[in-house]
């Protein structure tokens, strides 16, 4: 009986290793596919963090261009009394109003492209109404407002 359970035995192992050589692949090969997750995940991470801290750069930059022109408008309209300008400050304090509820601490904002978007139309009717033709542009080194 000592020599069955001994059979026994040494048919298992060798069941066992041979087991173990068959499924070496599959087992690599999901060892392989948890390893590259995780690498590709942090990866991610980085640059996602990357791009949202420069996009998040270029519209704080472009909304800080947007105010700083309609402050500096309204300081120079403010001292006119006339009708005409009276229309221009409206439009320069609605926009300066858009600018100042827009959510800059929220990239998670569902509507933050579309207020965005509004905030550049305003800026658009302000300028015509104001007769300048602004350009911006964003450069590797810095934004650019120019008239």
């Amino acid at each position: 009986m000592h020599r069955a359970a001994c059979a026994m035995a040494a048919a298992d192992s060798k069941t066992d290793l041979f087991d173990g050589i068959l499924m070496a692949e599959e087992r690599f090969h999901g060892e392989g596919y948890q390893d590259g997750y995780a690498e590709g995940n942090r990866i991610g991470v980085t640059e996602g963090r990357i791009y949202g801290s420069l996009h998040g750069a270029r519209i704080g930059s472009e909304i800080g261009c947007y105010l700083g022109f309609a402050l500096t408008w309204q300081c120079l309209l403010h001292k006119c009394t006339n009708e005409k300008h009276s229309k221009k400050l409206k439009a320069l304090e609605s926009l300066i109003g858009m600018i100042q509820k827009f959510p800059y601490e929220d990239p998670t904002y569902d509507k933050l492209q579309e207020d965005l978007e509004k905030i550049r139309g305003k800026f658009k009717q302000v300028s015509s109404m104001l007769n300048i033709q602004p350009d911006f542009r964003i450069g590797l080194e810095r934004s650019v407002l120019t008239f």
